[in-house]
């Protein structure tokens, strides 16, 4: 069998996102048929979840940074800011030969600091995950049928090693798509950021009815339960794109607050015959 050209895989941040990508890939044909390794460290981890993870698929928990970062492919999966002052460390540890990614919500900041670094970098963002944290929450089917963005402004999926990188998603039962990093930050701030922080402004303003709401307040209040300590360096690192679509969607909002006033229902079932059209498609691109 002739050897693929990724061998090893670190994962540096073992939550839920990252546990999860890598139970996917570890147990995704492409992986079982070249023995993939799969090694990985964390450093909020006791000696009760390096067991644990070791249960659920890591090969090999390594705290020798030579050795973590000689893998042929690293998956950065701590929260941004802490992935984009890693790459300073990998550049220092890391062979010229091993590709470097991400599962960071935002693209531009990460991929502008690789570059300025030399550093062989395709970013990766897998559009799946849910309120809770952690590795115990991860599961390999998290990201089936889910899209995986790549973040690539170097020609790198081109290569032997980024198209051996789709094809292993693939095979995890992934559905990948390309974009580049500006690109991605802006059209991630509208359909996942403003949803968020939309969300967030919603639970806090209907604070003193919610205990007499039904499961319709729930479905749409949903992501209010997501953690601040994932979400400060999302903003952080996006704010002028997310910033821009709140100030577009406001303007929209107070359009709709006119058109009810005004009782102008036409309008108002024109918005929702295309609000139900564009659902039915989100549902079948969900299916998919």
């Amino acid at each position: 069998m002739v050897e693929p050209p990724i061998r090893s895989i670190s994962f540096i941040g073992l939550g839920l996102i990252g546990m999860s990508l890598l139970r996917a890939i570890k147990g995704s044909p492409l992986a079982r048929e070249h023995s993939i390794l799969f090694q990985g460290f964390d450093p909020n981890f006791t000696e009760s979840d390096r067991c644990d993870v070791k249960g659920l698929g890591l090969d090999s928990f390594i705290e020798d940074k030579q050795r973590l970062y000689s893998a042929d492919l690293l998956i950065l999966s701590a929260p941004v800011e802490v992935n984009i002052a890693l790459l300073e460390e990998i550049k220092q540890f890391a062979p010229p030969s091993t590709l470097v990614s991400d599962v960071s919500s935002t693209k531009s900041l990460i991929a502008r600091k690789a570059r300025e670094l030399d550093l062989p970098f395709i970013g990766m963002h897998p559009m799946a995950g849910k309120e809770q944290r952690g590795y115990r929450e991860s599961h390999e089917e998290l990201l089936l049928n889910k899209r995986v963005i790549f973040c690539d402004d170097n020609g790198l999926l081109a290569t032997e090693k980024g198209r051996f990188l789709v094809r292993l998603l693939e095979s995890a039962g992934c559905i990948t798509l390309s974009m580049t990093p500006d690109d991605h930050d802006r059209v991630i701030a509208q359909v996942s950021h403003l949803p968020q922080l939309l969300s967030t402004l919603l639970m806090g303003y209907c604070a003193e009815s919610i205990s007499k709401s039904g499961p319709g307040f729930a479905t749409l209040a949903r992501l209010a339960g997501s953690s601040w300590d994932i979400w400060r360096d999302i903003v952080a690192t996006n704010s002028d794109n997310i910033a821009d679509e709140l100030d577009n969607f406001s303007k929209e909002l107070s359009l709709l607050s006119k058109e009810v006033r005004q009782l102008r229902l036409e309008q108002l079932e024109t918005r929702f015959s295309e609000a139900n059209r564009l659902y039915q498609t989100l549902k079948e691109m969900n299916r998919s």
